[in-house]
């Protein structure tokens, strides 16, 4: 049943906050973890939408999952894998874009994989053609039907010379996934290098993979004939760690985010710094508050890894808004990433958004009509609205945005942001926040 959150805003956030394993990299793990001919173990696994997806996605094919949701462990064993019922993938089209990378898993098990249609947030131009292309290297043939596309491998899969357009996590994913146990050696040029990509590299070699990654992008494969199970804790969500830091600054607060991890979070500390947050790191995590002096503007441009990450935009700009100044934000990883700025106006903020890239450097979305750059003037003081959340990033921002607005919001759509924060309304409620929950009335 569809939720209808209540927040009453204008209380700063005070406490502790726990985050859990990346969104970014657990979902992917467990998919990893059918190229194993034994059992592997993945420890501290959030609760959120995307895994109990994936998990879902491997029972149907074969895969025993046992897990442990209070402690974050998980075994997975794909010893008995087989092919699922097209009805039965199919049931979880829309739901996630995850779905794209079992094909690589599955040709080598099965011979074949069907994918349904994706979903996903619909925050820009993501085609899986990258996905597809990729495949299709490798010896993939590729047959897309009404429901979704059936990729088989009647020969095999053999390594290839691989170099993408754009540094495309999820296609550096789908490369990783199936070069592993192609025949002979897969050179990947202009690959992403996140740290979830690093992560997930540790977790091949430890099956038995052999991966080298060089200073210029480029990952060199060479294929095994066999891969074992593995131990694995995964990362913190940097992600979540940076929507509780923008939420402490946001709000006047201070929240102490257990869990974070300094190393990956280096761009968006400076940037935090720089905008007048403080923060103090220590060896379970990193405190976040705000500075107590006026917050200053910026010129912010977002990249791929080691840059400014995409997924930190939202939330920062919801803190621009209470900067003294006039501050600029060139979005260059998704061209429709800006579509969550038109509730902040309804709240009262100043934001225009421009088509022209607004940064240091022109991106591929300049000549394309896309509003991928915003202009935001402050401090604007926000007032309580009726929101419907678009996306996951987007409406974990809608949601700081209410928590410091003046009076009432009401927040529909919160199930987006099931998919990666980890019980936030409990942690929203921990930190002291008013608010309340209930069924949403059918329109």
């Amino acid at each position: 049943m569809a939720k209808l959150l209540t927040i009453q805003g204008g209380k700063p956030l005070q406490g502790t906050v726990k985050v859990r394993g990346a969104k970014n990299l657990v979902p992917k793990a467990m998919v990893a973890s059918l190229l194993g001919s034994e059992p592997s173990e993945l420890r501290n696994v959030p609760e959120i939408r995307d895994v109990e997806i994936v998990h879902n996605l491997l029972t149907i094919h074969g895969v025993k999952v046992d897990r442990d949701s209070a402690a974050g462990h998980m075994t997975l064993d794909p010893r008995e894998t087989y092919s699922a019922e097209h009805s039965q993938i199919d049931a979880y089209a829309g739901d996630s874009r995850i779905p794209i990378l079992f094909c690589g898993p599955l040709m080598h098990k099965n011979g074949e994989a069907f994918i349904p249609d994706l979903g996903g947030c619909r925050i820009g131009d993501r085609p899986i053609n990258y996905h597809l292309e990729v495949l299709r290297n490798f010896g993939a043939v590729v047959d897309k039907q009404p429901n979704g596309i059936h990729i088989s491998a009647p020969k095999g899969l053999k390594g290839a010379k691989l170099e993408l357009p754009y540094p495309s996590v999820g296609a550096t994913e789908q490369v990783l996934l199936t070069a592993v146990l192609a025949e002979g050696i897969t050179e990947l040029k202009n690959a992403a290098v996140e740290p979830e990509i690093h992560d997930l590299i540790a977790i091949l070699q430890q099956m038995g993979a052999i991966i080298t990654v060089y200073t210029d992008r480029t990952i060199r494969i060479e294929g095994v004939n066999r891969l074992s199970g593995f131990k694995h804790r995964a990362i913190p969500d940097r992600n979540e760690a940076a929507s509780w830091a923008s939420a402490a600054l946001v709000t006047e607060g201070d929240i102490y985010v257990h869990g974070a991890a300094q190393r990956d979070l280096t761009a968006f500390l400076n940037t935090y710094r720089k905008i007048g947050g403080e923060f103090e790191v220590d060896d379970e995590g990193i405190r976040f508050w705000h500075g107590g002096k006026a917050l200053q503007p910026l010129v912010l441009e977002t990249d791929v890894h080691p840059g400014f990450m995409t997924d930190w935009q939202q939330p920062m700009v919801v803190a621009l808004t209470q900067a003294h100044g006039v501050s600029i934000v060139h979005e260059t990883v998704y061209e429709n990433r800006f579509g969550f700025t038109e509730a902040l106006k309804r709240m009262g903020a100043s934001i225009q958004l421009h088509r022209e890239c607004l940064g240091s450097n022109p991106c591929r979305f300049g000549q394309r009509n896309f509003l991928h750059s915003a202009v935001i003037s402050g401090p604007s003081e926000l007032k309580g609205t009726d929101i419907n959340v678009p996306d996951l990033r987007g409406g974990f921002s809608h949601l700081i945005a209410a928590l410091a607005a003046q009076g009432t919001s009401t927040v529909t759509g919160i199930e987006i942001i099931n998919r990666g924060y980890e019980h936030f309304i409990d942690k929203i409620e921990g930190l002291g926040a008013d608010i309340d929950i209930s069924a949403a009335l059918a329109a």
